[in-house]
């Protein structure tokens, strides 16, 4: 740097006075995106100060609010921490369908001539028609 510094001075051929060296960065630098998500969502953090927040990185704070705008704006993706993990979801057969015994099936009753017959309200169609054809051929 020295070296760079006398050169510089050399070509102008003048009487330097002061010459003032500035520590740090200088000029446009480049900051990847992972950098500029990660300093980002330090400076959404409840409490956080955005001045705080640059000068801990080396970063003027007019950049970190621009960035913040770009976040805001889609066009800088902010890291997701402490996201939900996801559940394994394991589906399994339905059992067989158990006969309901909490209410009785519904019956079917046939009367002819003082006498009652009652089925079962799934007795098969065939079954009841036999039952009411013996029922009439009887009177």
């Amino acid at each position: 740097m020295q070296e760079s510094a006398q050169l510089l001075l050399a070509g102008r051929r003048k009487v330097v006075e002061r010459l003032e060296v500035m520590a740090g960065p200088t000029g446009r630098r480049s900051w990847p995106e992972a950098v500029k998500a990660r300093i980002v969502a330090e400076s959404f953090a409840p409490g956080a100060r955005v001045v705080d927040v640059a000068r801990r990185h080396g970063v003027e704070p007019q950049q970190v609010t621009a960035w913040r705008r770009d976040a805001r704006k889609g066009r800088l993706v902010l890291p997701v921490e402490d996201a939900a993990p996801f559940a394994a979801l394991v589906v399994e057969e339905p059992p067989a369908a158990a006969p309901a015994l909490l209410s009785p099936p519904s019956m079917i009753e046939i009367e002819a001539g003082g006498v009652v017959v009652r089925l079962s309200s799934d007795a098969p169609a065939a079954r009841v028609a036999e039952i009411a054809a013996a029922l009439r051929a009887s009177r």
